[in-house]
């Protein structure tokens, strides 16, 4: 492990497939709740929640993982639980205590419901469960719509040569996704930097956003970027290399925008900006190349239609690259003022 600050879009994963990594599931949890400014007592309740559900998917299911995510804006986390079936016949029937498929005392999804301040599920038989306990800090405010992160590195590495921003301001929300050249330190090093100058000046014009990223990383590596900024009723998309941007909803994938050909910090030509509708049923997918870009060939209204904190883990858990850093952001769309 090297010295660099903790990145806190990177996504704690924990593979489900043997005793021990329910323990090492709980103890994510408990690190990225202090981290994500939870106290002593909400960390606990994170990490007894995050052992209910990573023991129920070592008894139930197959295929399973936790997925720990310090929440993009700030002040909580999210602990996702994601497998590959069978999936739950009874969902309501499975939230109250007492209810067991398998002798136990059947109190694990009931205790997940009290624990969290949020409880998410979406489940489908014969393909899986999708399970989004959300813990919020003291004094958050709720966000603009509904936000979703999965930030992981290639297999093999501690860090992650991808990261991701979003920031909520008066003019909407901005977010940005950025895939450093390569992957380890040097690239983790590049989206670092991009993501520091982001946060410098987030309420400017999108070029400009990308312009200074590019001036920040001529001295490193270069990175693929996409810039996003929702408001009420649209999306406004700029970007450079490979970071897709999809606009999807329960019936199918409705636009689609990818960067222009480049690299930030070497290459980069004039940014262009472009903007798409998006209606209310939309959210916002905004992925590296570490995603499969085939992804949507097969998607089913049962993926398309998750509330994003559910749907950044499942494009992570089922389409995600073995040889590349992998980062999904999937955001609702703006909300209209009162």
């Amino acid at each position: 492990m090297t010295g660099r600050t903790h990145d806190p879009a990177v996504t704690a994963h924990v593979v489900v497939d043997h005793a021990s990594a329910v323990h090492h599931a709980a103890t994510l949890a408990r690190r990225a709740a202090r981290h994500g400014g939870l106290d002593g007592t909400a960390a606990e309740r994170a990490a007894v929640l995050t052992t209910e559900l990573a023991g129920n998917l070592l008894l139930h299911a197959v295929g399973g993982a936790v997925y720990v995510q310090c929440h993009p804006l700030g002040g909580g986390i999210d602990v996702v639980a994601v497998d590959r079936g069978p999936g739950m016949a009874s969902p309501d029937r499975a939230m109250v205590d007492g209810f067991s498929t398998t002798g136990t005392l059947g109190s694990g999804m009931g205790a997940a419901r009290r624990l969290a301040d949020e409880l998410t599920l979406r489940t489908l038989p014969g393909v899986g469960t999708l399970i989004c306990a959300r813990f919020h800090a003291p004094g958050t405010r709720p966000p603009l719509s509904d936000l979703g992160l999965l930030c992981l590195p290639v297999r093999g590495e501690e860090e992650c040569g991808d990261s991701a921003a979003v920031v909520d301001a008066p003019g909407g929300r901005t977010a940005v996704v950025v895939d450093g050249l390569g992957h380890g330190p040097e690239a983790a090093e590049a989206s670092a930097a991009a993501v520091a100058a982001f946060r410098a000046a987030p309420e400017r014009p999108l070029p400009e956003i990308l312009t200074a990223m590019d001036g920040a990383l001529r001295s490193g590596r270069g990175a693929a970027v996409g810039l996003m900024r929702l408001r009420p009723g649209s999306v406004e998309h700029c970007g450079i290399g490979n970071v897709r941007l999809l606009l999807v909803a329960p019936d199918g994938v409705r636009s689609r925008a990818l960067g222009q050909p480049g690299v930030v910090g070497w290459n980069m030509p004039r940014p262009q900006t472009r903007t798409l509708p998006m209606p209310e049923e939309c959210a916002a997918v905004v992925h590296s190349d570490g995603i499969t870009a085939r992804w949507p060939d097969s998607a089913t209204p049962f993926l398309l239609g998750m509330p994003p904190r559910l749907l950044a883990a499942a494009l992570g858990h089922g389409h995600r690259s073995a040889r590349d850093d992998a980062t999904a952001l999937v955001s609702g769309a703006a909300r209209r003022s009162s």
